[in-house]
């Protein structure tokens, strides 16, 4: 009996861990955001607050915990009223199993400075009023590993319901975009980001052709690790003035194993 219960024990984590979806996504080379496969990404979340009645998408994030998702600091105003949608792939359609919740509370980085972007903090953690019912096409993203870096070159998934093109329009689809990571030596380069990008950040793209844009902050960096699962290794922070996917000059995202301490602090403590 003991060996038929280790079984179901070592089986369990698969089942209802993080990072791997039921859906697969497609993930392929392609340049150029493409339409993700519906609910092949089951951790996005859209920020969506409100306005005269109706609820507008402002902000990706991910769910890491079934009542706590993962944004960005500068999402967040203490003016607005929120609410985290999941289980969303169609913003303009009604989808069944998926679920919009109001946040409990929201906590902001304390050391985060809308003034000061380029000091980093940009991370925001959302806790949800109930805990949500994990589901085909809601699940968990995983944690990086605390401190972890990525090698230049590692092909992540930046997603979320941006804009397709710098002042273009929102799709209603969610999108998925291969990027490349770039090392922090690169990136910090004078003719790339220089000293706005800190080793707290994770710089990703910069060919010229693909990136996060609008629409997109607060939302997953998505790479695989070796064990196949997905983990959230960045949070969609910002870009260029310039343009959205402008050459040398690529998305940065709040670099999350640079803040696992906190993250399971702020988790423990509310």
């Amino acid at each position: 009996m003991l060996g038929v219960l280790f079984a179901v024990l070592t089986l369990a984590p698969a089942a209802f861990g993080c990072g791997v979806p039921v859906y697969p996504p497609l993930v392929s080379r392609v340049v150029g955001g493409e339409n993700a496969k519906p609910y092949s990404w089951p951790w996005q979340a859209s920020l969506q607050y409100n306005s005269n009645g109706k609820w507008y998408h402002t902000c990706g994030g991910t769910l890491i915990a079934t009542n706590w998702v993962l944004t960005a600091a500068h999402c967040i105003s203490s003016s607005r009223t929120y609410r985290v949608f999941l289980g969303k792939y169609n913003l303009a359609a009604e989808e069944k199993g998926s679920i919009a919740l109001s946040p409990e509370k929201i906590i902001v980085n304390e050391n985060w400075n809308p003034d000061r972007v380029a000091d980093g903090y940009d991370i925001a953690l959302i806790k949800l009023s109930e805990h949500v019912t994990l589901s085909d096409q809601i699940q968990l993203a995983c944690l990086p590993p605390a401190q972890s870096i990525l090698s230049s070159n590692t092909a992540c998934y930046v997603t979320g319901w941006g804009r397709l093109q710098t002042n273009g329009p929102l799709p209603d689809d969610l999108q998925q975009g291969l990027l490349l990571v770039v090392d922090y030596a690169t990136c910090s380069q004078p003719s790339w980001w220089g000293k706005t990008v800190k080793s707290t950040m994770v710089c990703a793209g910069g060919d010229g052709i693909i990136s996060s844009c609008n629409g997109d902050s607060g939302g997953p960096l998505n790479c695989q690790g070796d064990d196949g699962r997905w983990e959230v290794h960045g949070i969609v922070s910002f870009g260029s003035s310039l343009g959205c996917n402008y050459y040398r000059k690529p998305s940065v995202f709040t670099r999350v194993s640079a803040y696992n301490s906190w993250i399971e602090q702020v988790m423990a403590n509310n």
